[in-house]
C-alpha cells in the first residue's frame, strides 16, 4: 500500500512554540518535531558553495539528528548546491564562471559519506536546480544528457529526486528521462513554476507510474510573506483554500494509484507550515 508522509521544510523555528514545541528554546527541536510528523526536509546542507570553497555536512550533526528520531521517521535532504549550480555566483554584469564541481560524482560521494549516520532513515536525496537560462545550459536535452551521465555513476542503494525550476522542461521528454533513470519527480508549488495540479493534469500518466513523488509547497513571493509575518511563523496569513484543496486531491489520487508521496510544506506557503499541515489533515479526512 502506498504511503503519504507530510512534514515541513526545516524545523528550527522558535515561533512554533505551542504548535509543535513545548518551549521556544532549550529543547531538542527535532525530537519534539518527530512526535508530530513522520518526515522533514533538511535544506541547511544545500547552502554549501561559498565563493570557491565548499562546506559539507558535519557527520556529528547527522548523528545527532539520527538519535532524535524514531526508526520509522524519514528525512528528505537537498543535495549541496556546490553540485547543482552550473556556474559560480559572480557580481551582476560579470562573465559567467563555470562551477568545476557541477554534477561531480566524487563530491557527491563525499556528501553521502557524511550522511551515513542517517542511512536507515533517509528518504529521497533531492537535486534542486536553479532556472537554467541558455547562457548556463544550452538546452533541456543537454541538461538531461549531463544528468543522465551523472546518474549512472550514483550508488544504487539511495533514492534520488530532481527538481527543475525551468517550467518549459516539464514535458514528456523530461518525465521519460526521470523514469528511465529511476529518478523521483520533485514538484515545486510556488515562485515562477506552473501549478503542480496543472502539471498533474497534463502529465499525470507519467507521475502515476512513478514509485514516488515529492511535492514541495512554497508560496509565490518569499520576501512578501516574510514581511507580512515578521518571520513569526505561527499563523496563516495567506490562505490558499482552493489551491490547497486541489493539491490534496491530487496527492490522494497519486497515493490511490500506488505512488508514495512526500508532501513538504514551507512556512512561506501560507505563513505557518504546521497550520497548513493541520488544514491538509482535515482535508484528508473521509
Amino acid at each position: 500500500m502506498a504511503e503519504l508522509r507530510i512534514g515541513t521544510c526545516s524545523w528550527k523555528f522558535p515561533s512554533w512554540h505551542g504548535l509543535v514545541y513545548s518551549a521556544p528554546r532549550g529543547i531538542n527541536y527535532l525530537q519534539e518535531y518527530a512526535s508530530h510528523y513522520t518526515t522533514v526536509e533538511i535544506d541547511q546542507w544545500f547552502w554549501s558553495l561559498f565563493g570557491e570553497s565548499i562546506r559539507l555536512p558535519d557527520t556529528e550533526d547527522a548523528q545527532a539528528y539520527r538519535r532524535s528520531v524514531p526508526d520509522d521517521f524519514r528525512f528528505t535532504v537537498k543535495a549541496p548546491n556546490s553540485i547543482t549550480l552550473s556556474h559560480l555566483r559572480t557580481p551582476k554584469g560579470e562573465p559567467l564562471v563555470a562551477n568545476p564541481h557541477f554534477l561531480s560524482p566524487s563530491l557527491f560521494e563525499t556528501f553521502l559519506a557524511r550522511l551515513d549516520p542517517l542511512r536507515d532513515v533517509l528518504g529521497p536525496v533531492m537535486f534542486q536546480f536553479e532556472y537554467l537560462n541558455r547562457n548556463k545550459m544550452p538546452s533541456q536535452e543537454r541538461f538531461q544528457a549531463l544528468f543522465e551521465a551523472f546518474a549512472q555513476q550514483l550508488p544504487g542503494s539511495y533514492l534520488y529526486g530532481v527538481e527543475t525550476r525551468n517550467g518549459s522542461y516539464l514535458n514528456a521528454s523530461y518525465f521519460q528521462f526521470l523514469a528511465r533513470n529511476r529518478l523521483i519527480p520533485v514538484l515545486l508549488q510556488g515562485y515562477w513554476m506552473p501549478p503542480v495540479v496543472g502539471i498533474y493534469e497534463r502529465w499525470g500518466a507519467y507521475l502515476a507510474q512513478q514509485q514516488m513523488v515529492v511535492v514541495r509547497l512554497h508560496g509565490p513571493d518569499r520576501q512578501e510573506i516574510e514581511e507580512e509575518t515578521g518571520k513569526q511563523w505561527d499563523q496563516i496569513v495567506a490562505p490558499r483554500d482552493q489551491e490547497l484543496g486541489a493539491i490534496v486531491s491530487m496527492v490522494q489520487e497519486l497515493v490511490d494509484h500506488g505512488v508514495d508521496v512526500y508532501l513538504n510544506v514551507n512556512n512561506h506557503y501560507e505563513g505557518s507550515a504546521p497550520r497548513t499541515i493541520e488544514r491538509i489533515r482535515r482535508l484528508l479526512q473521509p
